[in-house]
Parts: structure tokens; C-alpha cells; sequence
């Protein structure tokens, strides 16, 4: 396994800098029906009621598409908030042990992500996750799988929908949809910009769709379709955003890698 680590810390400020270990809740080798039937098992776990307390950090995590050698790029950034400042970016090359299977890609992304954020200086008050949540035909999306390994609050922001039908989404920045499946509430789909696809938000862990849907919309920039931390963990993961060094001694920027 590959590691790129890029640290820039604001001065002058203080962060929870307690290491962000997962809980080991199951092995990660085993069959596609295993890990369906799991699924279903941890659902169960999932806490659907807001816990989102004060929010200093909030991380963005996204994961690229495998190589021709089944290689991937896991990356999370770490923002300040309310500002929505890069702090910290981890970025790390592993291989995909899991096939792909739809529904199951929790499997294939979360040990990289898992990986990218152990190494982490600094942990998050609140995790976006470029994926399902609750969202999921087993309730089990990426988002609340990672939110059930760190015990932490997580929110689903996907750019498709997996399942579930919603009426038509006003086009006014901020107006949503409850997207519904099997007549239950999983998530909604929110227009973030105006002219633009919605995006589909869950609860992840820890956060009910209420807080959900406010906290996307808070860490959306003006004009952005997608919220600033996973927008940036989506360019971290390609490979397009850098930390670049000041000569003022000033603390270390991160910029786009054009």
C-alpha cells in the first residue's frame, strides 16, 4: 500500500488530534451472500436520530475508480468549518480485494478509506461520504457502514440514485424531494444549484435526513453542485489537489492541480 500524506494545520488553532481508529466489527473476506446477509445484520445498528454535536471538522471522503491492475486512490480531506479551509488531506494506493457487485461496494471502498483516515492528524466532528447511506436496498449503503466502523456521524451524498422513486425536484437551490423505496423514507433528493442534477442525501449514521440535508447545504459553496468536502476528496483521489508551500512562512495551502 501506497501513502501520500499532506498536512497543513492552521496556526493558532486547536483540533481534536486524537487518531481516527475504526472498530472492528467483522472481517472483510468473505462471499458476496455473507456479506448481504450482513448487511442486513448491521442495518439493524444503524442510529437514525441526530447526534451531530458542535462541528469544528467535517472530512469528505471519495474513492477513484480501480486501475487496469485493480490498484484504487482512497482520499479524505479535512476542512475547518464554518470557513470550509483544506486542513489536512491523506490520500493512499491500495488494491481492491473485494469483486465488484452492486450493492456491495462497501466492501471493495471502505478498507481503503478505512486505511486513508487511520492516518489521519486530526478527526473529523462530522464524515460526507461520496455514496448510499440508508439509501440502499438493504439500508446499508457506503455512508453507514463507515459511520457503524468509526461510531461517528455520517452523511450519504451521492451523485445517482440506487434505489427509490422521488416526485420532481423544484429548481430552486436548497428544494428537495423525499425519495421513497418500498414506502419508506430513505433519503432525498436535493437540488444543491440551480441547472444542475440533484444530489441524492441519506443519513449515514448518527444524523437524521433533517440535519442531513441542512449540513449538505452548509458546506456548499456558492455555484457548486457537489458540498466542498467531497468535492475536494473527489479531486484528492484523482490526484488534483496539492498542498503547496508558502515562502511567508505562512501555513501550508492546498490548491487544484490543473
Amino acid at each position: 500500500m501506497e501513502s501520500e500524506a499532506n498536512l497543513s494545520l492552521a496556526k493558532n488553532q486547536t483540533y481534536n488530534l486524537v487518531r481516527m481508529k475504526a472498530q472492528h466489527l467483522h472481517d472483510w473476506q468473505m462471499t458476496p451472500d455473507q456479506a448481504k446477509r450482513l448487511q442486513q445484520d448491521l442495518a439493524k445498528k444503524v442510529t437514525r436520530m441526530n447526534e451531530v454535536g458542535d462541528v469544528h471538522l467535517v472530512a469528505g471522503v471519495d474513492i477513484s475508480a480501480p486501475d487496469v491492475n485493480g490498484f484504487a486512490k482512497a482520499a479524505v480531506v479535512v476542512l475547518n468549518y464554518p470557513e470550509l479551509t483544506p486542513i489536512e488531506k491523506r490520500v493512499v494506493t491500495k488494491k481492491i480485494a473485494f469483486p465488484y457487485v452492486p450493492g456491495l461496494l462497501s466492501f471493495r471502498e471502505s478498507p481503503l478509506i478505512l486505511a486513508a483516515c487511520e492516518e489521519l492528524e486530526t478527526t473529523p466532528d462530522l464524515i460526507l461520504v461520496d455514496g448510499q447511506g440508508l439509501a440502499h436496498p438493504r439500508r446499508l449503503g457506503l455512508a453507514s457502514h463507515l459511520g457503524l466502523l468509526w461510531d461517528k456521524p455520517t452523511i450519504g451524498c451521492a451523485k445517482s440514485r440506487l434505489c427509490g422513486k422521488h416526485e420532481a425536484v423544484p429548481p430552486e437551490p436548497g428544494s428537495y424531494a423525499e425519495l421513497i423505496d418500498n414506502g419508506e423514507v430513505v433519503g432525498a433528493a436535493l437540488r444543491t444549484k440551480a441547472d444542475a442534477a440533484p444530489l441524492y442525501i441519506s443519513i449515514g449514521h448518527k444524523v437524521d435526513l433533517e440535519a442531513a440535508l441542512t449540513w449538505v447545504l452548509r458546506c456548499c459553496r456558492r455555484e457548486q453542485r457537489l458540498p466542498e468536502p467531497t468535492r475536494l476528496a473527489h479531486l484528492a483521489a484523482s490526484g488534483r489537489l496539492e498542498v503547496t508551500k508558502q515562502t511567508d512562512n505562512k501555513a501550508e495551502q492546498m490548491r487544484l492541480a490543473l
